[in-house]
């Protein structure tokens, strides 16, 4: 998921989102280690989408709390 499209989407979705990623992550690396995962790119994309994710959520918490 892009940036841009991340930006749009409210704090509570991105948290989900988040959430969904890190679970999905953590099979990836239960089944590489079993060694039935596939594409292992697989997991940097998702490290690089949490990350993305946790980046803009904490520049919206910082945002709501210059504006109050």
């Amino acid at each position: 998921m892009k940036s841009q499209d991340m930006r749009q989407l409210s704090l509570e979705e991105l948290t989900a989102k988040v959430a969904g990623w890190e679970e999905e992550r953590y099979r990836a690396l239960c089944s590489k280690t079993i060694g039935q995962l596939q594409n292992t790119a697989s997991l940097t994309d998702l490290r690089r989408n949490v990350a993305r994710a946790n980046t803009i959520i904490n520049e919206k918490k910082r945002d709501a709390g210059s504006q109050s």
